[in-house]
């Protein structure tokens, strides 16, 4: 093992930056040269990448977005495509990959390796979806994004006497609306894994109201989709003033918490480890504290098991 390369792909997360800085800082200091690879696979493919040293990720640990860029390769999920990036490979004498990136940049690396070349996943995303680590780089940042805009819609929805539906991130996976919800203490928590009732939702406001409540808040997953559509019919049945927030990409930017920045660097640190031990189709992760390497396919595999323990009790807490 000698050169590695690194790239991020799939959307952006928060503390993407403090993973780059960690694997080329960590390899470096383990005598490897490092390549980073511009926008992705597409970047693998059409060589766009750029020897990287310490000097390169200076000043970058607080900064959101990726220093890589990112994008999604139609191109890359074709065999000419995947050829293509192992010609560039080995033209560029590379003897590791490491992807940053959810799911879909996973089975990005999954097919890379199937291919002879040696590849680790870090988990760099916000809706903290992938099963086999307890969180991805980007989540806790996202989810205290929402936790400060719920603060300061709670405070006009008050002035109002309002329900706010305020809508965030997670397609398939309720995670940050669920956390979010419980951090900001929403009245309802409407996710992707749960059914929800409107009856029992327009109950609580008007029990709400009753006990002499100034607001209503309640947060919805992207994935159960319609935070306007909610906030009419709210409307329409209860008759109190309704306002919609789709909080939308502001959840995937901006300075990455200390949580983050420390999960990526360990994370980062990690992945050259398990580049440097000979693995290949491998992913890290966190799990009850600790880092962990698993096999890429093997941690495709595991379901995503909603925590039904934390959405009881934000019931609870929200009556």
């Amino acid at each position: 093992m000698k050169t590695i390369a690194v790239l991020t792909s799939g959307g952006d997360s928060p503390a993407m930056n403090a993973a780059i800085r960690a694997v080329v800082r960590i390899a470096n200091d383990k005598g490897l040269r490092v390549l980073g690879v511009h926008r992705g696979y597409n970047g693998l493919i059409n060589g766009e990448v750029e020897e990287m040293d310490r000097s390169s990720v200076s000043d970058i640990i607080h900064r959101g977005g990726t220093i890589l860029r990112t994008a999604r390769s139609e191109e890359f999920k074709t065999p000419q495509g995947r050829e293509k990036a192992l010609n560039v490979i080995k033209v560029l004498k590379i003897d590791g990959v490491v992807v940053i990136g959810g799911d879909g940049s996973f089975r990005g690396a999954q097919l890379l390796s199937e291919l002879g070349v040696p590849t680790v996943g870090i988990p760099g995303t916000i809706d903290n979806d992938l099963a086999y680590t307890d969180y991805t780089v980007g989540f806790d940042t996202a989810l205290n994004t929402a936790l400060d805009a719920i603060n300061k819609i709670r405070d006009t929805s008050s002035s109002h006497e309002r329900v706010s539906v305020i809508e965030v991130m997670g397609r398939n996976c309720g995670d940050l609306a669920l956390f979010a919800g419980i951090a900001g203490g929403a009245e309802n928590v409407i996710v992707p894994e749960k059914e929800f009732s409107f009856e029992d939702i327009c109950r609580g406001i008007f029990e709400g109201k009753r006990r002499g409540k100034l607001h209503n808040i309640i947060i919805l997953a992207e994935g159960v989709g319609g935070a306007h559509k909610l906030v009419k019919k709210i409307e329409e049945v209860t008759g109190i003033e309704s306002r919609a927030t789709v909080l939308g990409y502001i959840q995937r930017g901006g300075i990455p918490s200390a949580f983050d920045r420390i999960l990526a660097s360990r994370l980062g640190a990690k992945a050259v480890e398990v580049l440097i031990e000979g693995k290949s189709s491998r992913v890290v992760g966190t799990k009850n504290g600790e880092i962990i390497d698993m096999d890429i396919t093997e941690a495709l595999s595991i379901e995503k098991k909603f925590n039904e323990k934390l959405y009881e009790i934000s019931i609870a807490l929200s009556h």
